[in-house]
């Protein structure tokens, strides 16, 4: 074996994407682009990354389940949007093996996980993906977000596969930094003020640190109620911040806010040196 054989890679951050709309897929904005250049940097620096282990609010279940099939399809989860939406494909590998030593972790904390093999990837999964690894070269495994899960939970969940961000693989939680959708049609384009309130107070609690804080943010963050209605898809934040622990730095990808009250916040959870 050579040299280079023996070389560690280098611990992957984690990784939370606003994924906004179905809509996102085509009209990338700002964040799109800003996700790209994230993971041809990542790719760069993590030559060897073995696999992208996301969770998507859109793939809710009663006891945590992983997806384990080797060819996930793409399933176009919505309706009511343009026909050429309908067409985008998004042919990322799984990865039977790595999705085992997901369920291994999982089954190691004390999370009776089980494997799903026909899961295709939900639009939760795949259009913030199609930007940040639009070669879709990358193989992907996705974990459901359990139904009546509280952050605490998927704070846990997050933490049982910590492990892996050592061994090549990008934990990410795609959900969305604000998520109001009776506001969706009101017309107005400025970012609303409320949606820039809580974004920023999340920012400033990742910044102290404040890991109590964020816990209790439906108490705690101004307006945590009208950016959040329900709580599914703020949530992935927490499996991000799980795998991430402690010691880390938010890396803002993005500030973006999409139809004035979809705040399209991206960051990755990078170690701190």
């Amino acid at each position: 074996m050579t040299a280079a054989a023996h070389t560690p890679l280098p611990t992957v951050p984690a990784l939370f994407v606003s994924h906004g709309a179905p809509l996102f897929a085509v009209d990338a904005g700002t964040t799109g682009p800003a996700l790209t250049q994230w993971g041809q940097g990542l790719k760069a620096q993590v030559p060897g990354l073995r696999g992208v282990v996301v969770m998507s609010p859109h793939w809710m279940v009663r006891s945590v389940q992983v997806m384990t099939g080797p060819q996930p399809a793409t399933w176009h989860d919505f309706g009511g949007f343009p026909p050429a939406l309908y067409e985008l494909q998004y042919p990322a590998p799984g990865s039977p093996a790595l999705a085992q030593e997901v369920l291994g972790l999982l089954q190691a904390a004390g999370v009776a996980a089980q494997g799903d093999a026909a899961r295709p990837f939900d639009h939760g999964a795949w259009v913030p993906l199609m930007h940040l690894f639009p070669e879709a070269d990358v193989p992907v495994v996705q974990v459901a977000l359990p139904v009546g899960a509280g952050p605490a939970e998927v704070y846990a969940l997050g933490a049982a596969l910590r492990s892996l961000r050592a061994q090549g693989v990008l934990v990410v939680g795609s959900g969305s930094m604000t998520h109001n959708l009776a506001e969706f049609f009101g017309g107005e384009r400025a970012p609303a003020p409320y949606v820039l309130e809580f974004s920023r107070w999340i920012e400033d609690a990742l910044a102290r640190g404040d890991m109590a804080a964020l816990l209790n943010y439906r108490s705690q963050a101004p307006h945590a109620h009208r950016a959040h209605p329900t709580e599914d898809h703020f949530l992935p934040i927490f499996f991000a911040l799980g795998a991430a622990g402690d010691d880390l730095h938010a890396n803002y990808l993005s500030r973006e806010v999409m139809y004035s009250m979809l705040s399209m916040d991206a960051f990755a959870l990078e170690p701190v040196h």
